[in-house]
């Protein structure tokens, strides 16, 4: 369910979803959204007394929030783990510098039209799933989450609150036991809070006489490219033997832990 705030984007309570035994996720305890930098006072005391935040998961990179810090949520432990390791991308000198990526918007119509980003958009979701440093910090992120107060929210974004956020969602609402065609449905939401960007940015494209691989670059970047997800949710089917074993054995998230998340979170 969208929740409109007044400088947080694409925020959306999970609430209410259908899960495991026939039960609803609980409403104001699983909130994804887009960074907190630009949070107004109104949106933080709305997280602290309406949502009862007591967990905030950073999934940007290290420059990302030095760039743009987070607004402090009271009453919340702050938690940065970055899910995707720069450090392994620069050694294979990936075609967008992590400068660009602080200003994608500026740059991405001319890093579109490069053969090296297009392959690179393509293979965004594959190489984030089947990363070892990424599964690690999506690991962290579960534990924490089991270990968490009983009757604290949980917050959890990146830059935009798509991508590496859609990711986190999906991982938590599987162990919730919610179906997939209701997964794949709140990762594409992420396409209306940025349908105006990406259109603009697709007008420039057309106008330097770009097509659908450019576009495709686009709507990976500053959108989220759901028909990747699909392929990507049926790779783990094919290469893990599910969602569910890729939980219990990428993600180190066990039966026990499974069980107490449904506690916790559905009624």
């Amino acid at each position: 369910m969208e929740v409109l705030f007044d400088n947080i984007v694409n925020a959306r309570d999970l609430g209410g979803m259908v899960g495991a035994g026939g039960k609803v996720v609980r409403p104001h305890r699983l909130l994804r959204t887009a960074h907190l930098h630009d949070a107004s006072p109104a949106d933080l005391q709305r997280l602290h007394e309406e949502y009862n935040i007591c967990r905030v998961f950073d999934f940007r990179s290290l420059d990302e929030a030095q760039a743009l810090p987070d607004q402090e949520v009271q009453g919340a432990t702050h938690h940065l783990l970055p899910t995707i390791d720069l450090s392994a991308e620069r050694l294979t000198e990936q075609p967008i510098p992590q400068e660009a990526f602080l200003d994608l918007e500026t740059h991405i119509v001319n890093y579109s039209f490069y053969p090296e980003v297009q392959k690179m958009a393509a293979n965004m979701y594959p190489s984030l799933l089947q990363s070892e440093y990424s599964q690690l910090q999506y690991a962290t992120f579960l534990r924490l989450i089991v270990e968490s107060p009983e009757d604290g929210g949980i917050l959890w974004h990146c830059f935009q609150g798509k991508d590496r956020t859609g990711w986190g969602a999906a991982f938590l609402l599987f162990a919730l036991g919610v179906d997939r065609e209701t997964i794949i449905e709140d990762f594409d939401l992420s396409n209306a809070a940025y349908r105006e960007l990406v259109a603009t940015l697709n007008a420039q494209i057309e106008a330097r006489g770009g097509g659908e691989p450019e576009k495709e670059v686009i709507l990976a970047f500053m959108g989220v490219s759901t028909p990747n997800f699909i392929r990507t949710l049926d790779l783990i089917d094919r290469e893990y033997g599910g969602m569910l074993n890729y939980l219990q054995e990428q993600l180190l998230l066990s039966h026990e832990d499974i069980q107490i998340l449904r506690k916790r979170f559905l009624i």
